[in-house]
């Protein structure tokens, strides 16, 4: 398939604002047309004067045509970025609105895979340099490439030789513009990837201030942020020095039209060939050709970015999605199945081969394994958080692709070791397990996750801020506000990634009676690390290396599986204090 052009594709993204960028590019070159008519009264008044004139009425006419064109210039060239840059700051909104609407449509590992720093430069950084290209260099650079074309054509008219020799001088500075643009893009692709690097930096040494400070890693913390902020410097100033030297010369060159005008249209008018009128003309009016055309000029950089600029937005935008229906099904239960499951985050790099499981409606299923074997990555399959790569899971009957995103999502609860608080007040963060949840609800649910006598203790109770991802809070105060959200959600499915992980001793039995009536007659996976928490299991899934090494219940797999008793001993060392090898 054949590439688009970056700059159809960049206008394709325009598409709801064509009519406003049309006018404005109309109203620009109106513009420049206007600010040529100074120059040729100017032109005018020289003719006249020179052939004696001393009518002051004549000579008033064309001041005031010139001041006309100067003063229509302005204002048509304002008219032209008022309206430019209204269709521009619409295009802009619309596109970030794009992009998050996407986001939550891809797979999640393609969100994990992509740093906050880069998403940062994507939907903020990147898509507001398209401003440069949509709000001035369609109006703009058009205008100033049509005024001096219309310049051309009139000087044609009057007399082709003088027309050539007044653009002598252009394409000589034109070349030396060029030399500045060879490798442009790929340039300007290296600048986007260092600040992209800087800005994940930043995010990581900003949000990670508290373990650096307290493993005394500020030194080696700082270098590194230090190194990306100054890798980033020395390319824009390694790059712009670049360009500096033939940049001036193009700019010094191009202005220079009467080194040939002059001298040559002299020799022609003094040969007889050429009129004084056309000769003086020619003079004038060619001294406004290479103004609009260094201005146009000026965005020859942006045309140069535009494919980088699109490509970043696009990576979000063309994004593969996760394709499942948009009608909702009738789900026959709770029952889940898995059949040859395999999968893998990154084309060629299969994590989970070929599993197959079935998990009993209303039953308590546990996961456990050697660290990354891929028992978070069964259960994350389950929710939908990504789609399998062959195989297939079922819920209910129905295959997960056929059941609507928001459909599926609405039947799992998740509460991780890590989950993820908002800036937000307490009584926020629980009600988004139910966004119309009233107060007493909210409350009611806090006192049932153990979280109420702590939330009244604080200074403003349930309207407390709990800050970005909840750092105002203990890790276990963040832990029982997730149980709660899931439990105001009441999801049939409940999946629990060590969710007790973070609680104290003196709390944990709190927080397990907690999880016992969050998980009452529901479907309930657990990806376990502690094996004493899930010996009731109805059934116990060891996991090894992206397969399904054996199925059970505790004692059985005491007995059967080598695995198991090997990680029941480590765990139970662990517990009685042993040195666990």
């Amino acid at each position: 398939m054949e590439k688009q052009s970056p700059f159809l594709r960049l206008w394709e993204l325009g598409e709801s604002e064509h009519s406003g960028l049309i006018r404005a590019m109309v109203s620009a070159a109106a513009g420049v047309l206007s600010g040529m008519l100074p120059y040729y009264a100017a032109a005018q008044i020289i003719i006249a004067l020179l052939g004696g004139n001393r009518e002051w009425p004549f000579y008033l006419s064309w001041c005031a045509v010139g001041l006309l064109g100067y003063a229509l210039r302005a204002c048509l060239y304002a008219l032209a970025l008022s309206m430019s840059h209204k269709a521009t700051f619409t295009i802009l909104k619309n596109i970030r609105g794009r992009i998050i609407d996407k986001l939550p449509k891809l797979p999640l590992g393609t969100i994990v895979d992509t740093s906050s720093g880069k998403l940062k430069q994507i939907i903020v950084d990147q898509v507001e340099s398209m401003e440069t290209p949509l709000a001035h260099l369609l109006p703009e650079m058009t205008g100033n490439l049509f005024g001096p074309l219309c310049i051309l054509i009139y000087l044609f008219v009057l007399d082709w030789r003088m027309a050539l020799l007044s653009l002598v001088s252009i394409p000589v500075g034109m070349l030396f513009m060029m030399l500045v643009m060879i490798g442009y893009g790929e340039k300007y692709a290296g600048s986007v990837r260092t600040s992209q690097e800087m800005n994940a930096a930043i995010v990581e040494y900003t949000g990670g201030i508290e373990v650096i400070k307290a493993f005394n890693q500020g030194k080696n913390s700082y270098a590194k942020y230090a190194d990306k902020v100054i890798a980033n410097a020395a390319y824009y100033y390694n790059w712009m020095k670049s360009c500096q030297f033939p940049t001036s010369l193009a700019k010094a060159i191009m202005p220079t039209t009467l080194i040939t005008v002059l001298p040559v249209g002299w020799l022609l008018y003094s040969g007889g060939s050429l009129r004084m009128e056309t000769f003086i003309t020619t003079l004038i009016l060619s001294l406004g050709i290479a103004g609009p055309l260094l201005a146009a000029m000026n965005f020859m950089d942006s045309l140069a970015k535009i494919g980088t600029i699109v490509g970043t937005a696009d990576e979000i935008l063309n994004g593969e999605e996760q394709h499942h229906s948009e009608q909702p099904v009738k789900l026959a239960g709770m029952d889940i199945a898995l059949v040859d499951v395999s999968f893998g985050y990154h084309e060629g790099q299969e994590i989970l081969h070929n599993v197959s499981l079935d998990i009993p409606a209303a039953t308590m299923t546990a996961f456990v394994g050697p660290s990354g074997s891929g028992k978070s990555t069964i259960a994350k399959l389950i929710a939908g958080f990504w789609d399998v790569s062959s195989g297939h899971i079922t819920l209910g009957g129905h295959d997960l692709r056929d059941i609507p995103l928001t459909q599926l999502y609405d039947q799992t609860a998740f509460v991780t070791q890590d989950s993820y608080l908002f800036d937000e007040s307490i009584r926020e963060n629980i009600r988004m397990g139910r966004p119309g949840a009233a107060d007493a609800q909210v409350e009611a649910v806090a006192k049932a996750a153990g979280c109420d006598a702590f939330i009244r203790k604080l200074e403003h109770g349930y309207d407390t801020v709990v800050g970005g991802g909840g750092t105002h809070l203990s890790g276990g105060e963040r832990q029982r506000l997730a149980i709660a959200r899931a439990m105001l959600k009441d999801a049939p499915i409940v999946i629990l990634d060590e969710a007790t992980a973070y609680i104290d001793p003196e709390n944990e039995a709190i927080v397990q009676k907690a999880v016992a009536k969050l998980v009452q007659g529901k479907t309930v996976l657990v990806i376990a690390h502690r094996l004493s928490t899930i010996t009731d299991a109805d059934q116990i899934v060891v996991v090894n290396d992206g397969q399904i090494q054996a199925v059970g219940k505790h004692d059985k797999l005491l007995s059967s599986c080598p695995l198991y008793q090997t990680m029941w001993r480590a765990h139970i060392g662990a517990k009685d204090g042993e040195m666990v090898c």
